[in-house]
């Protein structure tokens, strides 16, 4: 890295997130300056604290902006005088919605404040963390691994919040293409994001982890997903950002192999001895996950992933930016060793 780069500002939206925590470790250790946004600045110390946590010892290149994807307030404020953006945020998922678009319409919405605000402060390149779930959701009688040229299937049945994620890309896309001018665009589509926790913040799939650990999960739903450690999404979004070959594209961050979650129970055993007592050994008849999703809102889209094909492809990240991610077991046992270290698992 040259010395013009590290003299470079980033922004980062949704600096309290898991990725996004991640990501700022990666560009305050590599010398850029990092600007972040919380919707609330009571977290400011908290954020701290995690990148603390994750290595870094001065945070003098590091300031925050109160910013809320839902307004239009402080988003040029926030974009003035960076030279990239990294959108990790992402409106938090209602559990319990009267409409689909309480869920699409924020993401949409969203995306295209921060992208308006790149493209009026001379950004140079938006990386946008979109999801698995823009990629390989609503397709039947899959055989084949899914890459970036596929698309969830918007008219499939399909979660809403799979659906609000599709769209904000789709809309970052054309946004881009019909309006950005010179804004530059790549985007990083995550599969089941595990690794390190630095604090209470983690992601949908590292809460699995700990609920085997806490005995919460007493058998495994008949689910199965591709895993990536988060510090290698962290590096794909860096590579995403400043190589060339990146511009315009699309990347999985995925390991490539699927698990199901007896798999991942089976690895948690395994490595972690006595304290994995409470992780389930057997799997949960999809008749009666159905009926428990009738009194419980967050197992609806669970319900979805049944039966679903779920391999992806990480060669295109592989070939093109000569990312090299961890296996899945690394990432998953580092989840389950963090959240030990932290004291986040009940004992």
């Amino acid at each position: 890295m040259t010395n013009i780069d590290k003299e470079k500002t980033v922004l980062v939206t949704g600096g309290s997130g898991f990725i996004a925590v991640h990501c700022m470790v990666k560009l305050l250790q590599q010398g850029y300056t990092v600007r972040t946004t919380l919707r609330s600045l009571s977290r400011e110390n908290e954020v701290k604290d995690m990148l603390k946590y994750g290595g870094i010892t001065s945070l003098e290149k590091l300031s925050f902006i109160e910013a809320d994807l839902t307004s239009d307030r402080a988003w040029k404020e926030a974009a003035t005088g960076c030279d990239y953006v990294l959108h990790v945020a992402s409106p938090t998922p209602a559990i319990q919605f009267k409409h689909e678009d309480e869920m699409i319409n924020p993401a949409k919405d969203g995306v295209l404040r921060v992208l308006k605000a790149a493209k009026a402060a001379g950004v140079k390149r938006v990386v946008l963390t979109s999801a698995f779930g823009a990629i390989g959701m609503g397709h039947k009688s899959r055989t084949t691994p899914y890459t970036e040229k596929d698309w969830t299937d918007l008219h499939a049945n399909i979660h809403p919040y799979q659906k609000s994620k599709t769209i904000a890309e789709q809309t970052a896309w054309d946004f881009v293409k019909g309006e950005g001018g010179s804004l530059e665009l790549a985007a990083v589509n995550p599969v089941g994001v595990m690794g390190p926790v630095l604090g209470k913040d983690f992601s949908h799939s590292q809460r699995v982890i700990r609920q085997m650990l806490e005995g919460e999960i007493k058998a495994c739903p008949k689910i199965a997903s591709c895993y990536v450690d988060v510090r290698d999404v962290a590096d794909l979004h860096l590579l995403a950002m400043t190589h060339p070959k990146a511009k315009g594209e699309r990347f999985l961050a995925t390991t490539g192999d699927t698990l199901s979650m007896l798999d991942v129970a089976k690895i948690l055993r395994r490595r972690l001895g006595d304290v994995a007592g409470k992780v389930p050994t057997k799997e949960l008849p999809n008749w009666l996950l159905k009926i428990a999703a009738l009194k419980n809102p967050s197992l609806k889209m669970i319900i979805t992933l049944l039966h679903q094909y779920m391999q992806a492809s990480g060669e295109k990240a592989k070939q093109v930016l000569h990312w090299s991610p961890r296996s899945n077991e690394e990432a998953i046992v580092a989840t389950a060793e963090s959240m030990l270290s932290l004291g986040l698992i009940k004992k």
